[in-house]
C-alpha cells in the first residue's frame, strides 16, 4: 500500500512508496500492454459514471488496491455498479488486471498512480462508497503527515461521497488505528456506524478478506473494519 502527503487536497501531491518489484511475467506484461489501456481512468476530464462506463450508475472508490482482491469481489457482487481502483504499485495493479480478465469484470476502471489526482477529478456528491483499506500506517511520528487519514484527504473523500455515502477504513496496525480515531472524532461530515465493539472488531457482510487482512491474521494481528455513513451536514467555516 502507499501513502501520500497531507496538505491542500486539491493540489498534486507527492507520491510516497515503491512502484516496481519483482519483473513481470510475459502474460503479466501483455496485461499490462492491452488490458490496462482499455479500462484506465483517462488523464483528464471530469471522472464521472458516463464518461467511464457510458452511463450513469453508483460509483466506488478504492484508495490503494494492493492486488485487487477487494475490488474484484465488489465488482463482481455489484455488477450495475461503477468501480475506480486506484494503486501506483505496478505488482498489484497486474494482480487485478488478472481479476478483471478473469471474472470478465466490465464494470472496473483502474489508474496506476496516486489516487488523490483522480478523486480530485471526480465530481462532489457523486461516489456511493470509498474504501481504504490496510494503508502503509507509516508508524514513525515523523511520516505522520504521509498517512492518507489526515485531514486534507479525508475532507477530499467526504466532498467526493454523496449524503449516505459510505466510506470503508480497515486496518491492523494499533498506531494507525488510534491516529484514525483521531483523525475522525469529531467531523460533522460523518456518522461512525458503529454502537458496540462487535461493529468494528468484526467484519461486515460484502467486505471481502484482503491479503494484507489475511496476512495481519497469519502474524496474530487483531484487525478493525469502520464504517462511517456521509452526512447531510458540511463542517462549519
Amino acid at each position: 500500500m502507499t501513502a501520500y502527503k497531507s496538505g491542500d487536497p486539491t493540489t498534486l501531491n507527492r507520491l510516497y512508496g515503491r512502484q516496481s518489484g519483482h519483473k513481470l511475467r510475459l502474460g503479466q506484461q501483455e496485461l499490462v500492454d492491452h488490458l490496462l489501456p482499455a479500462i484506465s481512468v483517462p488523464g483528464e476530464g471530469p471522472v464521472t459514471a458516463e464518461a467511464l462506463f457510458g452511463i450513469d450508475k453508483p460509483l466506488h472508490f478504492e484508495i490503494g488496491f494492493g492486488g485487487g482482491e477487494h475490488m474484484a469481489y465488489r465488482a463482481d457482487m455489484l455488477p450495475d455498479h461503477g468501480f475506480i481502483g486506484c494503486e501506483p504499485f505496478l505488482n498489484g495493479v497486474v494482480t487485478a488486471l488478472g481479476h478483471v480478465r478473469d471474472q470478465g469484470l466490465a464494470n472496473v476502471r483502474v489508474h496506476m498512480g496516486n489516487a488523490l489526482e483522480v478523486l480530485a477529478r471526480v465530481p462532489d456528491g457523486a461516489l456511493s462508497f470509498v474504501y481504504l483499506l490496510h494503508p502503509d500506517p507509516w508508524p514513525k511520528a515523523r511520516h505522520a503527515k504521509r498517512r492518507m487519514m489526515n485531514p486534507g484527504p479525508i475532507a477530499m473523500i467526504a466532498a467526493k461521497l454523496k449524503p449516505g455515502g459510505e466510506f470503508r477504513f480497515g486496518t491492523d496496525h494499533p498506531i494507525y488505528l488510534r491516529w484514525a480515531l483521531m483523525q475522525m472524532n469529531g467531523r460533522e461530515e460523518f456518522d461512525w456506524l458503529a454502537w458496540k465493539a462487535e461493529d468494528f472488531l468484526t467484519r461486515p457482510g460484502g467486505w471481502p478478506e484482503t491479503r494484507y487482512e489475511a496476512k495481519a491474521r497469519r502474524l496474530g494481528h487483531e484487525v478493525w473494519y469502520f464504517r462511517y455513513r456521509r452526512t447531510a451536514a458540511n463542517p462549519r467555516a
